[in-house]
């Protein structure tokens, strides 16, 4: 199955560099359809008006953390199934299982290079 480079995606972290690693690393990878948020309310904001074909959230954010965007999402029959992909520094098993339970579509740790990120992205996208 082949990918859509130009699929909408939305990056969402309140580390300001990054978001930008990130950006930059999707761009290696092909994809320049990328919008971003510094929180999961802004992220939300931004859902709301626009149709996303992948987010990847970082988990630990305030005010709203990426964990608690993910359920929002999920709870919401039009996003319900959008691709979701949380970032984080730790792989805590209780988190990685609390995030299985609702529903993400894959668990990215950091640090994580253009290859890591783009498998992840792979298998999200064609699972969908």
């Amino acid at each position: 199955m082949s990918t859509d480079m130009n699929l909408p995606i939305l990056v969402v972290d309140d580390y300001n560099t990054m978001v930008r690693i990130i950006k930059k690393l999707l761009k290696q990878i092909g994809y320049e359809n990328v919008d971003d948020a510094s929180n999961g309310e802004e992220a939300l904001a931004k859902i709301k008006g626009k149709q996303y074909g992948l987010i990847i959230s970082d988990w630990n954010m305030e005010p709203m953390t990426g964990f608690e965007l993910l359920k929002h999402v999920r709870a919401d029959d039009v996003t319900a199934k959008t691709p979701f992909i949380l970032v984080t520094a730790e792989s805590k098993p209780e988190n990685v299982l609390a995030a299985q339970k609702a529903g993400v579509s894959n668990y990215l740790v950091k640090p994580f290079s253009a290859p890591v990120l783009k498998e992840k992205i792979d298998s999200v996208l064609n699972a969908a």
